[in-house]
């Protein structure tokens, strides 16, 4: 069971970056900038096999983060590019995110309402 401390320690650290790059070079780096560049970094570290020592190390304080979300869009494709070839490699990452992608769809049309 990993430590609830180490989870804060994680998760704090990826906002603590995100939260420095976005005050030291305001503008030009929006948060939106910074909600894509932490999919696609967490992607890439996933494919290269180093994102899930971090998740090891740090549970939910890396998977909750978009890291993790690029991270399991990753490991869905590869795990479905695996069992299906070409159509999982297509289909895999969505699949993987689907309950996260209806959660957050439900849940921001519950607060619209």
């Amino acid at each position: 069971m990993i430590p609830l401390y180490m989870a804060f320690l994680i998760g704090g650290l990826l906002c603590l970056i995100g939260q420095l790059i976005m005050d030291l070079t305001k503008p030009q780096i929006t948060p939106g900038h910074i909600l894509v560049g932490y999919i696609s970094v967490g992607a890439i570290l996933s494919g290269l096999g180093l994102y899930q020592p971090l998740v090891n190390i740090g549970g939910a304080g890396a998977t909750v983060p978009l890291s993790g979300f690029g991270h399991l869009l990753t490991q869905g494709t590869l795990r479905a590019a695996e069992e299906k070839g070409i159509i999982g490699a297509l289909s895999g990452g969505v699949e993987a995110a689907a309950a996260g992608i209806t959660a957050a769809i439900l849940f921001g049309f519950i607060a619209a309402v």
